[in-house]
């Protein structure tokens, strides 16, 4: 975890596919830090989820990936990156309750299908992109002065 003297804190947590022991590590920790930073909770509350939902995407259907970070005091940004197989059909993937999990991930109690679309319905913006074979990227922004920004209209 860095910070610099913008006040932007930046950290980096690398996931391991199939690692259900440690999973969800890496959305507390940075609901933790967000925490610690005073951020709104609403804001706090939408950044757990996105990351959880995005972090188990990786777990379950990855080898490998990573969460990078970046908090200023206007937003939180956060970009997962994965060494997946890849999404084939984005929109597909997008609609609730569309899921290519196994049984056995079905067992545990994910693999709902809900993922990306909780994603996308607690952030501000949210890209994705993917190439079958090379892995997928998904970036997200949750703005942390929209009630100021507002207020001064």
């Amino acid at each position: 975890m860095t910070q610099n003297k913008e006040t932007t804190m930046e950290g980096v947590f690398f996931l391991t596919g199939k690692d259900f022991t440690n999973a969800g590590a890496a959305s507390c920790e940075l609901k933790s830090i967000l925490e610690k930073m005073e951020v709104e909770h609403s804001a706090i509350r939408r950044a757990a989820i996105a990351a959880f939902e995005a972090e188990m995407n990786i777990i379950i259907y990855t080898p490998a990936g990573m969460m990078k970070y970046s908090i200023t005091p206007d937003h939180v940004k956060v970009v997962f990156q994965d060494m997946g197989h890849g999404i084939e059909d984005i929109e597909l993937a997008m609609t609730e309750g569309y899921s290519t999990a196994p049984d056995y991930i079905r067992e545990m109690g994910f693999g709902s299908g809900m993922g990306l679309p909780n994603i996308k319905k607690n952030t501000d913006e949210m890209k994705i992109s993917s190439m079958p074979g090379a892995g997928t990227t998904l970036e997200f922004i949750i703005k942390l002065r929209q009630e100021k920004d507002n207020e001064n209209l």
